[in-house]
């Protein structure tokens, strides 16, 4: 039996997150969503700490979809922390933004980012994102494609 891909979406906007939660919904590709609403729940999550410290409940994930702009603990300092530790830097990252600036594009992949995309602003949008993300980072991993579960 496989298990489906675990997936962290870190996400401080109700709305973006509501419209990826929506996209992943729409598609019949097998995942988890877990979601961390601000850069020290992201860390906490990665670092199993505090309400993460149960890898049961909420184990590594396969895949990381990281907002670079939140306030507090941005996403540049959650992918820093995430690329220097042993046994997390090697999950992949993606970082999501609204704002198209090449120095934070430069800047995320000088930190580690694995990829870096803009966020649609439709459910459209967001659904070929999400066949984007599966077609490249999660094709191997083997999920289900029946299991649709979301995680906060």
């Amino acid at each position: 039996m496989t298990t489906p891909a675990q997936i962290l979406l870190v996400e401080d906007n109700r709305f973006d997150a509501e419209l990826a939660l929506a996209a992943f919904h729409n598609t019949s590709l097998g995942r988890v969503v877990h979601v961390a609403p601000t850069g020290e729940d992201a860390l906490h999550y990665l670092f199993g700490l505090y309400k993460y410290c149960d890898r049961q409940t909420h184990p590594l994930p396969n895949l990381v979809l990281l907002d670079l702009n939140m306030p507090g603990i941005n996403g540049i300092e959650v992918l820093r922390q995430a690329k220097s530790t042993l046994g997390i830097k090697q999950i992949p990252i993606l970082i999501l933004t609204s704002v198209n600036e090449e120095r934070d594009r430069t800047l995320a992949y000088d930190c580690g980012a694995d990829g870096y995309f803009i966020k649609p602003i439709s459910v459209e949008g967001q659904r070929a994102l999400v066949q984007q993300v599966y077609g490249y980072w999660l094709k191997f991993i083997g999920e289900s494609p029946t299991q649709d579960l979301i995680k906060s």
